[in-house]
């Protein structure tokens, strides 16, 4: 876990597992389906991690066949919400889908992601964002939720890859945040792009060029 301005807390889980995937997809070579599988696996493994002490629950007494015991379930009274920040999220959100499967899902444009005008404050919010490269598209929706009520440890931010600029300004304007990733770069191109990246992450899921306005770095 990396610390950056103020108390922005950064998960990286250190598994084998997320760091293989991860190289996966940093691959040039890596072809469409095995890219979007690798998307997909990321997806699961952070989404666990994300909930791991953020899924409300609660104790229950339950019956097994041979004697009274305790437990812990889910309590399906706290609404979740999931934000796909743009096409180029819905690899991360197929995999976190059988994880997380009596949550609401929001497909949210990365160039304007405009929220309903009826959002349940007492949601806990997973926003599932590509990669982070500047944080621009993802500070507008942050913004969006914290309008609505919706910040802080009600929120949690789920991407394959961050750029240490884009963290520096998420953590100036959203310093309760916490985020789960796979990596931290250290660096952006001229154009904006994580270097060394996993490449135009659209483009790689869905193949050809152009796939969406917006899809690209966040």
């Amino acid at each position: 876990m990396a610390t950056m301005a103020m108390t922005l807390r950064v998960v990286v889980p250190p598994h084998p597992l997320i760091g293989h995937w991860l190289s996966v997809l940093r691959d040039r070579h890596t072809p469409a389906p095995l890219y979007a599988t690798a998307t997909e696996e990321l997806g699961r493994w952070l989404t666990y991690e994300a909930l791991r002490q953020w899924l409300p629950h609660r104790s229950v007494e339950l019956e097994t066949d041979l004697a009274r015991s305790n437990g812990q379930v889910v309590d399906g009274s706290v609404p979740i919400l999931a934000c796909v920040l743009g096409v180029s999220a819905l690899g991360l959100w197929n995999g976190a889908r059988p994880v997380l499967p009596n949550t609401r899902v929001l497909h949210l444009e990365a160039s304007d992601p405009r929220l309903p005008e009826q959002l349940d404050a007492r949601s806990g919010v997973l926003v599932f964002a590509p990669e982070v490269a500047s944080g621009t598209s993802l500070r507008r929706l942050l913004h969006a939720l914290a309008d609505r009520g919706l910040s802080g440890e009600r929120v949690r931010v789920i991407t394959t890859l961050v750029a240490s600029p884009g963290l520096q300004q998420l953590g100036e304007s959203f310093p309760d945040l916490t985020l789960h990733t796979a990596c931290i770069d250290a660096d952006l191109t001229e154009t904006g792009r994580i270097s060394p990246g996993i490449g135009a992450v659209g483009e790689r899921l869905f193949g050809g060029t152009g796939v969406e306005a917006g899809s690209g770095p966040a």
